[in-house]
Formats: C-alpha cells, sequence, structure tokens
C-alpha cells in the first residue's frame, strides 16, 4: 500500500533494537530491509541503535541515531543500560506515529510501551524473541518468582500494543496462551539475505537449459553432489553450519555424529561458517577429539554469500529443545532460499521443524540422538533420490519464504494500524 491523494501527511515510524548493520546478525538484517521498504513507501523513517561510536548517520533515506553500546553487553546490567539509554533517546524525539520494538535488548517492548503512551503513538512489536521466556535455554538461571515477574510484566506490555508481529506459529500460541488477543497477532516469517533469492529470470534461464538439453536437476548438481557424482569427481559431501553458534544452538550432538562419521565415511565433512559463543569450543572440540572433518571458516562477504551457501550439499540447524516456541533460527530460510536439504537438530513442536516437515524439506532429529543424526546425513550421502527428494521440498518451500511477500504482509499491518490517525 503506497501513500495517495486520501494521506495528508506522511506516516513516520521509529524503530528500536541494539543492532542495525553492518552488523552479521538475522535481526539487523531483517531490520534493514524492512526499514528501507518503509522509506520506499514514502515514510520517514527514524532509527534508534547502537555502535562503537555515538552520533548521527544516514542509510540512504533512513535517519539512524547511534548511541554508544558495546557489540556484546555483559550480563543483565549491560543489557539494562542500553535499554535506559534508547528509551531516554527515543523519548527526546518528536512524535512518531508508529513505534516498532524488535527484542534486542530483551524486554525492549517496555520501551516501546513507554514511548508510545508518552508520545500518543501506536506501537508495533516485532517478536523475534519470546522473553524473557526463552532466557534459562540460553543459560540465564533466574529464580523462578524473578522469572513470573518480568514474564508478567512483558505480558502486559504486550497486550497493550496495537499489533504483535511473530515469526513462528509456536510463539503465537505461547502468546494466545497466555491471554494475548489473537486478532492482535499476526505470524509473518523472517526471510532470507536478498542476495540468495533468484532473479526473476531465473526460471526462464532454467528453462531455456532444459531445452537445450540440461535439467534442473543438471543445473542443482553442479554445486551440491549426492552419491553418484561424488564417486566420480572425488569431492567431499559437505554438511554446512552457516551463521551463528550461539548458547540456544547446541554442538554436541553434531560433534558426536562427526566423530562417528570421521571413521566411518571419511568423505563427509562438516564445514562451519560463521561466528558465535560456541564457535571456540567447536575449535576445541576438533583438536581434542582429531576430527579431521571438521572445518572452520570465518563470516564470508555479502559477495560471496550464495557461493557458500550453495556449496552446502546439506545444511545443518541446531537448536535447544527448550527454546521451542520461543525462538525460529534464521539459518532455515537461507538454506531453503538455496534450495538445500535440511537436517534440523532440535524439538519437533518447533517452527522450524514444522516447516521441514510440511514441505518435507529434509529430517528432524532430537538433540541427544547422535546416531539418528549421523544416519541422517549418510542417507542424503548415499542416496540421490532422497536428496532430491529433499532438495525439492526445500526449493517448494523456497519459493514460500520470500522476502518480498514477508514485507509485504508487514507493511499492510502498519498501514492498518497508522491509517487511522492519518488525515483523509
Amino acid at each position: 500500500m503506497s501513500l495517495g491523494p486520501r494521506d495528508m501527511r506522511r506516516p513516520s515510524v521509529l524503530f528500536l533494537n541494539r543492532v542495525y548493520p553492518p552488523g552479521r546478525g538475522a535481526t539487523g538484517r531483517v531490520l534493514r530491509d524492512l526499514a528501507r521498504a518503509f522509506a520506499k513507501e514514502g515514510w520517514h523513517v527514524t532509527i534508534i541503535t547502537t555502535g562503537p561510536k555515538r552520533g548521527k548517520e544516514r542509510d540512504g533515506s533512513i535517519r539512524v541515531i547511534r548511541l554508544k553500546g558495546s557489540e556484546k553487553p555483559g550480563g543483565l546490567l549491560g543489557y539494562s543500560w542500553v535499554w535506559m539509554k534508547i528509551m531516554f533517546a527515543a523519548l527526546r524525539l518528536s512524535k512518531k506515529h508508529l513505534v516498532v520494538t524488535m527484542t534486542d535488548p530483551p524486554m525492549l517492548v517496555l520501551v516501546g510501551n513507554v514511548v508510545a503512551k508518552f508520545k500518543g503513538s501506536r506501537h508495533i512489536h516485532w517478536c523475534q524473541d519470546l522473553y524473557p521466556d526463552v532466557l534459562p535455554a540460553l543459560g540465564f538461571k533466574l529464580p523462578g518468582f524473578v522469572l513470573s515477574f518480568f514474564k508478567s510484566v512483558s505480558r502486559r506490555a504486550i497486550k497493550s500494543c496495537d499489533k504483535v508481529i511473530v515469526i513462528g506459529r509456536c510463539m503465537a500460541r505461547h502468546l494466545t496462551y497466555d491471554d494475548v488477543d489473537p486478532k492482535r497477532i499476526t505470524m509473518i516469517p523472517n526471510w532470507p539475505d536478498f542476495e540468495l533469492v533468484r532473479p526473476a529470470n531465473a526460471n526462464k534461464k532454467r528453462d531455456d537449459k532444459a531445452v537445450n538439453g540440461a535439467s534442473h536437476a543438471d543445473e542443482v548438481i553442479q554445486n551440491a553432489r549426492p552419491y553418484k557424482d561424488l564417486l566420480k569427481s572425488g569431492l567431499k559431501f559437505k554438511v554446512l553450519y552457516a551463521g551463528n553458534i550461539g548458547k540456544a544452538h547446541p554442538i554436541d550432538t553434531i560433534l558426536d555424529a562427526a566423530e562417528t562419521l570421521n571413521a566411518e565415511h571419511p568423505e563427509i565433512e562438516f564445514v562451519f561458517v560463521g561466528d558465535g559463543k560456541r564457535f571456540d569450543i567447536l575449535s576445541e572440540e576438533r583438536t581434542r577429539r582429531g576430527l579431521e572433518n571438521i572445518r572452520l571458516l570465518p563470516y564470508q562477504p555479502a559477495s560471496r554469500l550464495r557461493e557458500t551457501m550453495e556449496s552446502g550439499d546439506v545444511h545443518l540447524i541446531s537448536m535447544k529443545e527448550e527454546a521451542a516456541g520461543y525462538l525460529v533460527p534464521s539459518k532455515l530460510y537461507s538454506a531453503l532460499a538455496v534450495n538445500r536439504p535440511c537436517v534440523f537438530v532440535g524439538p519437533e513442536q518447533s517452527e522450524a521443524a514444522k516447516v521441514i516437515h510440511d514441505f518435507g524439506a529434509g529430517t528432524i532429529v532430537p538433540q541427544g540422538r547422535a546416531d539418528e543424526l549421523a544416519k541422517a546425513i549418510v542417507k542424503y550421502r548415499m542416496s540421490g533420490e532422497d536428496w532430491f527428494a529433499a532438495q525439492s521440498g526445500s526449493a517448494s518451500a523456497g519459493e514460500v519464504f520470500v522476502p518480498k511477500d514477508s514485507i509485504e504482509a508487514w507493511m499492510k499491518r502498519a498501514w492498518d494500524v497508522v491509517e487511522q490517525d492519518l488525515g483523509t
């Protein structure tokens, strides 16, 4: 929906989030994409975020206000300080039609609640992670009464929002169980990097190849190599884990499976690209266990993103069982965008597992079942039929979870919220 004659003034939106590019996280990336979509439709867009230096800058027509803050705040006090700085900076600004809060730092919905009420603005909470519920899964040990208090405060703030955007059906269920009005909740999945989305003429090029005797399978197999092609080439079968390895992403099951396959299938290689709190542990365990089938790489530049993601024959995703319903791994959508089979090591009742199951895009393995993980990987290594079946499901899902559709759905909800406040 774009601005038209019925609007007497341009709407304005204020985004609040600790991370905004040039960071590497998924939340910063999707915020950048959405902010640019708002600006393209004629909104005045302001973002309050943090960085190594305080200052004001421009990202095209987007105004960015950076508050000095650590890249990795230390503990509750560090995040609380960022929380307070964002709130006071927002209160100093003129009124905005819409305030959008994300979930970094945790409980930022409370800041948005205060700012929206004080300024008379509308408020949308974009729930990337469900706080404080997810804190135990992230290793934060809080007394039960403290967790209950923060949850009660958080839910009150969420209930007062004009709209709550969640990124998974499981999140929506948790909120409705806590008496948040279902009419206020909309599920809009996150999306992959634009660099991973095939251009509009990709299907035409694929059809041209088919006419000239090259099928879609031929095109795919150039980058992903099931059993028969591997025999001919002698190349490694790559199990790719790309992205952050944090506290919500266990690695023990993966390491145990890698240890099993290190001896039995040396042609299978685990490639980890990224960083995170567990990346150093992964490196130490590789050395301690003598795992020659694990390769570690730093984050790759955006220019190599698609090449990196397509280098994996199978994509690996990990999530703690107790994090189900509280977060959705963004790695899933990247894997679907490049049409690769997914092996998800995590809870069956999570959004990631449901997407993979619905589309037949791969395999779900519970945490702690290294034997099942190893068997799943070997299945895709040995069977071209199984690999192509999962690849086909991933390709179908990749056509559904695209940036354009999610962003358009987001924009529609934003217009619905502020339209009554605009002159006609």
